[in-house]
This record gives structure tokens, sequence and C-alpha cells, in this order.
């Protein structure tokens, strides 16, 4: 087996994060983080299937914005 990339992947961006991910970072429940998703609150989450996932830059921006 190789450690071949595919073609084309564009490995300078980094990985989405994981709804864990994201409340570990922010030291939130997942619970709160659904909740805030249903009130239209919370970082914005994209939907891939049936996952949610999390652009890293655009959670740690709206986690500097609620600072003000």
């Amino acid at each position: 087996m190789t450690s071949e990339k595919p073609s084309g992947v564009d490995t300078s961006t980094p990985p989405l994060w994981t709804i864990h991910d994201v409340s570990t970072f922010l030291a939130v429940p997942v619970g709160t983080l659904y909740q805030w998703r249903h009130r239209g609150e919370g970082p914005p989450a994209m939907r891939l299937g049936r996952h949610l996932r999390f652009d890293p830059g655009a959670v740690k921006r709206w986690a500097l914005d609620q600072v003000a």
C-alpha cells in the first residue's frame, strides 16, 4: 500500500472539524451545539450527508465575535 495522495486533493487546507472537535475547542457540550444550531445560533456548520462539519477558521472567527 502506498501513501500517495489522490491527485487534485488540496492538502494545504486544514481538515473540517466534527461536532466533537468543536465541542472540545469551545469547551461546551455537544448538546449545546445542537441547541444553538436549532435556534440559528452558534458557529456555522455544513451538512455532508447526515454529518455536520465545521470549518476551523469559521469556528474561531465566530468565537472571537462572541467576545464583543
